[in-house]
């Protein structure tokens, strides 16, 4: 039997770019939808504490949009096996696959790792994202895990460290998962897209960071 699904692992709208519009054609494509930090985020946090790109989207999204972003549920079973969440399985806020040294994300320890998926999670595959990091790992005796990458957002321009960051690419960052002779594969695909208009956008609105982040994939 074949089967096709959509599924986005939450962040679904934060930038300085267009987050009504966005979130308007997300409802229209219909995607299985795992809530990330930034979306939580719009409705817990404190307005003090949120970072200037999280206050943008705030005021650009009505309270009943914001209120269903932040009603996502934390994680998804998409299918019998397959498990998507945001960040780890238990943390929408801590990377499943990186660590952080001197201000950059660093490959995580395999111990470390296991410990984030926790001994409950019993699944082929984990989805994930919050690093924006695209990649594919194997945990042995455990689990596929797969972070697609992300569309629109290369770089975290707000971070007080995004100039040490390691070079990205401003490609849209997506993944298609299929099973094979009984074996879960995945395909990394990058696209070029209209990042120049994004960028455009995103200067327009005060945020210069966030420009050369969109059109370059770093922050120098």
């Amino acid at each position: 039997m074949l089967f096709l699904s959509i599924v986005n692992l939450g962040d679904c709208v934060t930038s300085p770019l267009w987050p009504s519009e966005t979130l308007d054609l997300l409802e229209s494509l219909s995607p299985i939808t795992v809530r990330g930090n930034h979306d939580r985020l719009l409705v817990e946090g404190r307005w003090d504490d949120l970072q200037p790109v999280d206050r943008f989207t705030h005021e650009a999204l009505t309270a009943p949009q914001r209120e269903k972003l932040a009603r996502l549920p934390a994680s998804v079973e998409v299918e019998a096996g397959i498990l998507a969440v945001h960040g780890t399985p238990h943390d929408d806020s801590t990377c499943l696959l990186e660590d952080v040294h001197n201000e950059r994300l660093i490959p995580a320890e395999r111990d470390v790792v296991r410990a984030r998926l926790g001994v409950h999670v019993d699944a082929d595959v984990v989805l994930c994202g919050h690093s924006h990091n695209q990649q594919v790992r194997q945990v042995p005796g455990r689990c596929l895990v797969l972070n697609p990458g992300s569309v629109g957002c290369p770089a975290f321009a707000d971070h007080p460290a995004a100039r040490k960051f390691e070079y990205r690419s401003p490609h849209a960052c997506y993944a298609i998962l299929t099973r094979r002779n009984r074996r879960w594969a995945a395909d990394l695909i990058t696209l070029e897209y209209d990042w120049t208009s994004a960028s455009r956008r995103a200067a327009q609105n005060g945020r210069p960071d966030w420009a050369e982040a969109l059109a370059v994939g770093a922050v120098s």
